[in-house]
């Protein structure tokens, strides 16, 4: 009878849908276990990064993953694009209040299941290397001097090498008091 009106069928199935309370959406499961999930109708874009390394576990589980949302940055075990992982158990999770992270690397040459190196740059010029899997912070660069937003990190062996929104280039040596403060 009501089916027989000539309106959309019966047996569509909806995405979304509004009601007086507000707006229901279906999520995806990656969407809904999202630690500390940002409105969908946010102002500001975040930007996020990912960066990926294999640690050679023994388990078979050696990659890991690690990706930044907004001030916070989470490190995980990465299981493939077919088995989801579950984010309400993060190996390392860091939030930071005065900065954000903006870039990431791991050094893949000294990786191993008990210690990973990776290299942080924040959105006010700091450079930080820490080992999520210690979950210990091992140095911080940068803190005193005004820099711009870090965009780029990378591992070469024995430097590093970062980039900032100003257009500057450096390599550094860990080694090295002071490093990084001169341009190349």
């Amino acid at each position: 009878m009501a089916a027989e009106g000539g309106g959309k069928e019966m047996n569509e199935i909806k995405t979304q849908f509004t009601t007086r309370e507000g707006v229901y959406k279906l999520l995806t499961h990656s969407e809904y276990s999202r630690p500390n999930r940002v409105p969908f109708n946010s102002q500001g874009s975040n930007p996020v990064k990912v960066s990926f390394v294999n640690v050679n576990d023994q388990s078979g589980n050696g990659d890991r993953i690690c990706f930044n949302v907004g001030r916070e940055l989470y490190f995980y075990i990465y299981k493939g694009v077919r088995k989801a992982a579950d984010l309400s158990k993060p190996i390392d999770k860091r939030i930071y209040k005065g900065t954000q992270p903006t870039c990431h690397d791991f050094n893949h040459l000294t990786a191993t299941a008990e210690s990973v190196s990776l290299l942080v740059g924040f959105s006010a010029g700091q450079v930080q290397l820490i080992d999520p899997i210690k979950k210990e912070t091992s140095k911080l660069f940068n803190e005193e001097v005004r820099h711009h937003k870090m965009t780029r990190s990378i591992h070469i062996p024995s430097l590093y090498r970062h980039a900032g929104s100003a257009g500057r280039l450096k390599f550094a040596a860990l080694s090295l008091p002071g490093w990084g403060d001169a341009p190349v």
